[in-house]
């Protein structure tokens, strides 16, 4: 049942900031620092993304991290291991029985996957690429009833940790079409340096808050999909949400304060410095991630003998949690060299066995080298 507005504390609570954007007062001398930091990290991580021959393999798994933590922020509790199961057994079936919440985090996960296909296929970054991103978020689950792939007609608030106290009043739904088409007009025509047009372009989506749910994850969707168009990042593989997630006290400040106090400057600073953070992790989980890559051909290599070895490795990579069926089925290796390949891996201590096999069922094995890099 919807909460009266008469039930809402709105004591504290800040409205959204009306006639103030795109703001005209940055102060630039004050940002340069931290840009520069932002600047130079972001770099520094995508020339190890352009290093990479093969990273839509090694880094598949951060995609998989994004989708936890940002699904996480908004209170949908998933696991990186639960996503991984799930994917293993993917049908229709499991897609009506498994735990909400999997599904939700699923969901973003392919959502940010079809945005960032559609911009290869040479869509613009638009309303409606937002809106048919929002519409696959939503298409399952709870977030089903919330008017997928649609703006929302009745007004929203940002609740703090008690549901009824207000923190943020965002537009009006009858102000908002007027304010969702100046924040695209930014994005598509500011010369505003690209890493300074992403921090606004976050906030102000945040603070017109457009959808009646899923606004969370498709601010932060937006992050990606702006680095990755403007050249910024070579393959669409920033995420920021951990570092949002661990200081998201600080993040919700920091946007009431645009609001309320004008303070555009200090907001940019903050999202700069989450750039700047986030891109040394994701640089030292890439490493990471690399280096076992790297090591895994040399085992591989020695432990299967085999002209297939390496394909084995590239789907194991890319599946960490496997069912033996689908690895025979779609890894490309002939079904009897697939079969002795799970054995001697398993007897290498390369692969553990998640589930036994069960009547039809095949056995559920895991890669837990790769999974204990990124799980969160």
């Amino acid at each position: 049942m919807p909460i009266e507005i008469s039930e809402l504390n709105l004591e504290n609570a800040v409205s959204y900031h009306s006639n103030q954007f795109p703001p005209e007062d940055l102060d630039y001398k004050l940002l340069m620092n931290q840009t520069l930091k932002a600047t130079d990290a972001i770099a520094r991580f995508d020339q190890m993304l352009k290093n990479m021959h093969n990273s839509e393999i090694l880094l598949a798994p951060l995609r998989n991290q994004e989708a936890v933590i940002s699904s996480r922020m908004e209170g949908t509790i998933s696991t990186m291991d639960e996503i991984l199961k799930y994917e293993a057994d993917y049908n229709e079936e499991a897609t009506s029985s498994a735990r909400s919440d999997i599904i939700e985090t699923i969901l973003y996960q392919r959502a940010l996957k079809s945005a960032q296909q559609a911009i290869e296929s040479g869509k613009p970054l638009s309303q409606g690429l937002m809106k048919s991103a929002h519409k696959q978020l939503l298409s399952f689950g709870r977030g089903a009833s919330k008017k997928p792939g649609e703006y929302k007609s009745e007004q929203n608030y940002l609740a703090g940790k008690i549901k009824r106290n207000i923190l943020f009043i965002p537009i009006s739904p009858e102000e908002l079409q007027d304010g969702i088409d100046k924040l695209f007009k930014y994005i598509n025509e500011s010369d505003d340096p690209i890493l300074i047009k992403t921090s606004i372009a976050h906030i102000e989506f945040e603070a017109l808050h457009p959808f009646e749910d899923g606004n969370g994850r498709i601010g932060r969707m937006l992050i990606t999909l702006m680095l990755w168009s403007a050249g910024v990042i070579s393959q669409p593989h920033f995420y920021i949400s951990g570092y949002l997630e661990e200081h998201k006290d600080s993040y919700i400040d920091a946007m009431r304060n645009v609001s309320e106090n004008n303070s555009w400057t200090q907001w940019c600073i903050f999202f700069l410095k989450a750039v700047e953070e986030q891109s040394i992790r994701n640089l030292e989980i890439a490493e990471s991630i690399k280096s076992l890559y790297e090591e895994m051909k040399v085992e591989f290599t020695d432990v299967l003998s085999s002209k297939y070895s390496l394909s084995a490795l590239d789907y194991i990579f890319t599946n960490p949690i496997f069912r033996n069926n689908n690895f025979t089925k779609k890894s490309a290796i002939p079904n009897a060299t697939a079969s002795r390949f799970t054995r001697l891996l398993l007897e290498k201590e390369l692969l553990v066995l998640v589930e036994g096999s069960s009547g039809s069922r095949a056995a559920l094995y895991a890669f837990e080298p790769l999974i204990k890099l990124v799980r969160v």
